[in-house]
């Protein structure tokens, strides 16, 4: 027997599949795992331009002054926490909101930075985006700021919340409790026509109700329009070129901007890179190809122990873990708070765990856990985290910012019939996540908003160069996309530099040679030769 339980939201499973696209876990924000129809009801706001002439920025953008000051703690929709106090200051970046008419409704950028500490051999400021789309800058750099340390002696460190995310507008689609009834309610993938019905019609309902909460802000929270916002931040900052580390999503961020404006382009890293060639379906089939091939890294290094919980690599470690999930779709498996450990959680939990390889001691006690004493305590502790639930259980805007960024950017519309057609081409990818993954196509089904293209533009002839970083095992973005986008760049822009090792990002895991190109590259414009292998 099958559970519906698609009731009143968008399933879990759906929203995950596009999280994965771009999640980072280089933000310092997760713990252990650190890095996880129709819409006539409702108004149809306009996608912004895209490569139009635009009219020039009144003097009260490019001429504010931002006013720095005592950072509060972040906020919920941010991911809360305490504040980051010395030597962080906040301040706030008034914006167009919508560049083809500046002289109308503005919306203000929430701004962090920490001054660098020898100021006498500053280079300047360096910007960051640590990905989602949805993850709060404001909230993610003062918490992964070790790990820049070297690079804080002469840059300012700064980072943003983008526009629709955290402080910068936030796109709320749902309250907590809505958000928290959804989380509790979807069982997994539908099996049935009924629950194709129901998960259709949740879909639409979900779109229908951002919309209504949001309206014309829907329509101009895309990649161009923020690669915009960086460039009236780079003058606002005093730069005459933009110093930029990007990861995961904010590689596509940073590669528009390049874009856009390749003789603004300043000493730049792209680390965790997503492909720009591809259009939806190709994108998430290569992320489900990305996690399966994570995993099974995972399940092999896991069997060399003789208590694994699901028993180690191959056909047995598959079968162990589909076995977990569907259990948990016939009967939730029970936590210490009283809330369920439901098959989309299960899976998000898991998924979340093969972000880094730090967090794999983790996921081997959390499918014990499961498996041995059925309790999804660990579990759910990892599929929360990386939903953005906090303990009090409020959210960060995550899901919703995520969802509406890439509705905004991408300009196909995957239907149930290509879900139905691409079924068996995903579970062969992954027979564990296939399933799951593929209802990830119909995310933006219901959305008012069109982007103009899947594949954002990211020819950046004169620009560069632009230090690429790849890792052979991440599992959100695969390494091939990083040959992609230096391709798509142009000659002589892209800098490849692949790292032999696991997780999401190459710069994160502390590798001394990875540190050392990035550092090369940043503080002495000097990057690796292209094709650099560090293992």
């Amino acid at each position: 027997m099958t559970r519906g339980g698609i009731r009143g939201a968008v399933p879990l499973a759906l929203a995950l599949a596009l999280l994965v696209g771009g999640c980072s876990g280089s933000s310092g924000t997760a713990e252990p795992w650190s890095p996880p129809g129709t819409t006539e009801a409702a108004p149809s706001p306009s996608p912004a331009p895209a490569n139009e002439e635009l009219p020039p920025l009144p003097e009260r953008f490019t001429g504010q002054t931002l006013d720095w000051s005592e950072c509060p703690a972040p906020s919920p929709l941010q991911g809360a926490g305490r504040p980051p106090g010395d030597p962080w200051r906040c301040a706030a970046l008034t914006v167009p909101l919508d560049y083809a008419e500046p002289e109308g409704e503005t919306i203000d950028l929430a701004l962090i930075r920490a001054p660098a500490t020898d100021r006498d051999e500053r280079i300047g400021s360096l910007v960051f985006n640590f990905g989602g789309p949805g993850g709060s800058g404001v909230a993610s750099l003062p918490r992964s700021a070790e790990r820049y340390a070297e690079l804080a002696e002469r840059f300012d460190l700064v980072s943003f919340d983008p526009r629709g995310v955290g402080e910068s507008a936030g796109v709320v689609c749902r309250d907590d409790e809505a958000i928290d009834a959804a989380a509790q309610d979807a069982m997994g993938p539908p099996r049935t026509p009924e629950e194709e019905r129901e998960f259709l019609a949740a879909n639409r309902d979900y779109a229908i109700a951002c919309t209504e909460r949001n309206g014309e802000l829907l329509g101009q929270v895309g990649t161009v329009n923020a690669a915009r916002d960086l460039d009236l931040l780079r003058q606002v900052l005093g730069e005459e070129r933009l110093h930029y580390f990007g990861v995961s999503y904010g590689t596509k961020l940073g590669a528009v901007y390049a874009h856009l404006f390749p003789e603004r382009v300043g000493r730049t890293v792209l680390d965790a890179v997503v492909d720009p060639t591809r259009d939806q379906v190709e994108r998430l089939l290569l992320q489900t190809e990305g996690f399966q091939l994570a995993l099974d890294n995972y399940l092999e290094d896991c069997g060399r122990a003789p208590d694994c919980p699901v028993g180690g690599a191959g056909e047995e470690g598959h079968e162990a873990l589909v076995e977990l999930f569907e259990a948990a779709r016939e009967e939730p498996l029970p936590t210490e708070s009283g809330r369920r450990l439901t098959q989309d959680l299960a899976v998000t939990g898991v998924l979340a765990s093969l972000y880094s390889r730090a967090s794999w001691g983790y996921l081997t006690d959390a499918l014990r856990e499961a498996r041995e004493e059925g309790r999804g305590d660990m579990l759910l502790r990892a599929a929360e985290q990386y939903n953005g639930r906090d303990a009090e259980g409020r959210y960060r805007n995550l899901s919703s910012a995520n969802t509406a960024v890439n509705c905004a950017d991408f300009a196909s519309r995957p239907t149930l019939e290509t879900v139905h057609e691409q079924m068996d081409t995903f579970v062969d990818a992954s027979p564990v996540f296939g399933e799951h993954l593929v209802w990830g196509l119909l995310s933006c089904a219901n959305w008012p908003v069109n982007g103009e293209r899947d594949q954002p533009r990211v020819e950046a002839e004169g620009a560069g160069p632009i230090l690429l970083l790849a890792t052979t095992g991440d599992p959100a973005t695969p390494r091939i996309g990083a040959e992609r986008m230096r391709q798509a760049l142009g000659p002589g822009v892209g800098v490849l530099l692949t790292y032999e090792g696991e997780g999401h990002g190459a710069f994160s895991g502390g590798d001394p040679c990875v540190t050392a190109a990035v550092a090369s590259h940043l503080l002495d414009g000097d990057p690796p030769g292209d094709g650099t292998v560090c293992s």
